[in-house]
Parts: structure tokens; sequence; C-alpha cells
């Protein structure tokens, strides 16, 4: 599974500033990181805040995903997912012990739910889009794709449905048919992405399930969707 880009933002008060957040960054997460830092001069940070900064990015915070820490003054805010509960006091000892009065940490720190949630996060609301009225997958549609196979690797000893749904515009014998043409085709890309083709199975329902009114352009956009589903 490709690794996930850690982005480093903010506004600090010089370049020497910069590069040590960004030189203990590195050594955490290596390639991953994305430099957005942004120096200004008229910043004003209080004392020791870099090396407090700095000594904050520990490893026990590879443990975390979706996750964001927050520097704010002399406060820090550390939010995101871990696998298990037992997974929360170590991070949050490792962040905390390398802290001085008077910085102090504030965790938000949660278990990951369940394989359907890795699943439902990696779609992410958007629509895997194709060409009109075709089989074809678009260029974000494949992008969209390209996460979601990372996403079922993280799952692994599971199987996925793939569901094919279209609007109520038109015949619904073709919609039948487009719609598990689409989902044989997302089932093949996935596959040229190193999923395994025995985890995944298709079917296509066709306008039977709408989740969105059609009488509305917005709504059929909706209704014109792929659903994964862990098994």
């Amino acid at each position: 599974m490709a690794a996930q880009p850690v982005i480093i933002s903010g506004v600090v008060a010089d370049e020497m500033t910069k590069q040590s957040i960004l030189q203990k960054a590195r050594a955490v997460y290596g390639e991953q990181v994305v430099d957005r830092i942004q120096v200004k001069s008229r910043v004003s940070t209080p004392v020791g805040w870099t090396e407090s900064v700095s000594r904050a990015i520990q490893p026990e915070l590879k443990k975390v995903s979706q996750g964001k820490l927050k520097v704010q003054g002399t406060q820090l805010e550390l939010s995101g997912k871990v696998q298990t509960q037992h997974d929360i006091l170590p991070v949050t000892s490792a962040v905390q012990s390398q802290l001085q009065s008077p910085y102090l940490l504030k965790t938000a720190l949660s278990v990951q739910e369940g394989e359907q949630k890795i699943v439902d996060d990696a779609l992410a609301d958007r629509i895997v889009e194709f060409e009109s009225g075709s089989a074809i997958l678009t260029e974000s549609g494949m992008q969209i794709l390209n996460e979601m196979a990372a996403a079922l690797n993280r799952v692994q000893n599971k199987n996925i449905r793939i569901t094919g749904h279209t609007d109520s515009s038109g015949n619904l014998q073709k919609n039948n048919q487009l719609s598990l043409e689409r989902a044989n085709t997302v089932k093949t890309y996935l596959i040229s992405r190193n999923i395994a083709a025995v985890r995944l199975s298709t079917v296509g329902v066709g306008a039977a399930q709408p989740v969105a009114d059609n009488t509305t352009p917005d709504g059929r956009k909706k209704n014109r969707r792929i659903q994964f589903e862990v098994l």
C-alpha cells in the first residue's frame, strides 16, 4: 500500500525554524513529508517553541492515521485514529514526555472502526465516474479506485461486493446491464491494482436503489454510483 503523505503546514518566523521542524518530520516519516510551511518574519513564538514542536514529532505518531497535530502558542492538540485502544496511551505518553512547562498536550485520539468504515472513508462520499452512457472510467474515477485499492489492502481478510447503480433515466433493462458492466469495469481495474480477483464479486441493480431524487440533475448524479460492501 502506498504511504500516505504527511503534510506539514503553518507559519513560522524564520527559515531555521522551518528546517528544524522539517528535519525532525523527515527523520520520522521519510519521503512522506510534504512541506507547506510559510516563513513570515512578523510571526512571534513563545520561548522554546521550535524545540518543543520538534521534540513532539515522535515515531509513535506513525500509529495515528487521519491525524493532525495542531500547535497554537504553547498548546498542542493531537487528533486522529489508532488501531486499538491500547495504542492511545503510548502515543500520548510519547509526545507528552517530550514537552516541558508551559507546553501542554490535548489529545482526541479514537479507535478506528471496522473494515466497512475503512472502505467508506476511502470513497468519502465521492462518485466513481464513467464517461456518459458507458462503462469507461474517467480519470477522476480511476484516481478514486487507486485510493480504494489501497484501502482494500488494509482489509485483506475480507471479500468485497461491488454494486453498480444508475439513475432512472432511459430503459430499465439497459440500465440494469450498464450498472453491471460498470461494476465489472471497477473489478477489472482493481485487479490491475493487485487486488485478488477471488475477493471481488459484482452485481448491477440499475435504478432500483436510489439514494437521491431522480427528478433533479444533482439527485441523478448521486444515484449513478458504485457501492463497495465488505462481506
